[in-house]
């Protein structure tokens, strides 16, 4: 199987490498100091499960590679509207695109029928911008519990986890999914085919739309979110908000509230990807993990008072960081100035 990993930063590059290591012909497609590293010594994975280097294509040039079976998108959901010259190059006839990201995804009201059936989600595909360049016929759902980073570049630290779910939009159980689903076990992946996705998205954006703007309001990390009794109250409220939004759109999770603030605080000191933006002036991954929830509790008539508050700050925060990123307003310390 031909696939390609479109942003192959922590990560697409340890999917990559371990498709690699399982047999996959695999193109890795990053930039900077990052993609010179694994160009000459490869994608060094240090891993509890066992340390191992892969040498699988990289190149900053889609058209070197062509078109594929299979695109791994790793990167940002802010990113997919803008990534339609470095997508085209490896798009043929059949070509899936494996959009591993967080929050809501462009293609969630596809396939669903009913009354929201095709509706389009202003704060994940603003004007239609990312289902032009990704249509959603292409598009596998993929919902990643791995947690790694990049300890240097071309050298990937994978912390916990490798179950990578993926799915059909429409709830079918295609021989695509199927296909990519043996090239990533092959690997030594987790990567079960749900008949559902959306579940899974329910289910990891419980985390998420609470930790990752929280950790960027507050600078602090998981734990102590869980364990200073003012956040963790806020955070019961964002989840139930949350989950009456989901009720609404027919999904019921099976994963209580206080689990998945247990296994929060069982993170320990972990810092967010959320809070590693924002630290480096980067733009925060938030419109689709957040303001695409009070979108939809817009839509579904849930109050989610919680998740307003928190949306409105966050993301004024977030249009400060885009701004600096910019010129146009002063950074100190990483952080937006007055």
């Amino acid at each position: 199987m031909r696939i390609a990993v479109l942003g192959a930063g922590a990560i697409g590059a340890y999917a990559g490498a371990a498709l690699h290591r399982g047999g996959a012909e695999v193109h890795l497609i990053a930039r900077g100091a990052h993609l010179e590293a694994m160009r000459e010594r490869g994608v060094r994975v240090i891993s509890p499960r066992g340390d191992f280097t892969a040498h699988p294509h990289a190149t900053d040039d889609p058209v070197e590679v062509g078109p594929v079976d299979a695109v791994l998108l790793g990167l940002k959901a802010q990113q997919y509207a803008g990534c339609g010259d470095l997508l085209r190059p490896l798009l043929g006839p059949d070509t899936s695109v494996v959009a591993a990201q967080n929050g809501i995804p462009w293609w969630y009201f596809h396939g669903v029928g009913g009354r929201w059936e095709g509706q389009r989600i202003e704060s994940v595909d603003p004007g239609g911008a990312v289902s032009r360049t990704i249509p959603v016929e292409r598009a596998v759902g993929c919902v990643v519990y791995a947690a790694t980073e990049i300890a240097e570049p071309g050298v990937v630290r994978h912390l916990e986890g490798t179950r990578f779910s993926i799915g059909e939009p429409d709830r079918t159980v295609s021989q695509r999914c199927l296909d990519f689903q043996a090239a990533m076990e092959a690997g030594g992946l987790r990567c079960p085919v749900e008949p559902d996705l959306r579940h899974d998205i329910w289910v990891k954006l419980m985390g998420n739309i609470v930790f990752n703007p929280l950790s960027a309001l507050t600078g602090a990390t998981m734990a102590r979110l869980c364990r200073y009794p003012r956040t963790r109250a806020l955070a019961r409220s964002m989840m139930q908000e949350t989950l009456d939004v989901a009720a609404r759109l027919g999904v019921h999770t099976t994963v209580s509230i206080e689990r998945r603030l247990a296994g929060a605080e069982r993170a320990g000191d972990h810092r967010t990807s959320t809070l590693h933006d924002l630290e480096r002036g980067r733009p925060m991954e938030l419109d689709v993990i957040l303001s695409a929830v009070v979108e939809l509790a817009d839509l579904t008539g849930v109050p989610a008072p919680s998740l307003r508050a928190v949306d409105a700050v966050a993301g004024l925060l977030n249009r400060r960081v885009i701004e600096a990123a910019e010129g146009r307003v002063p950074v100190h310390g990483g952080v937006p100035g007055p």
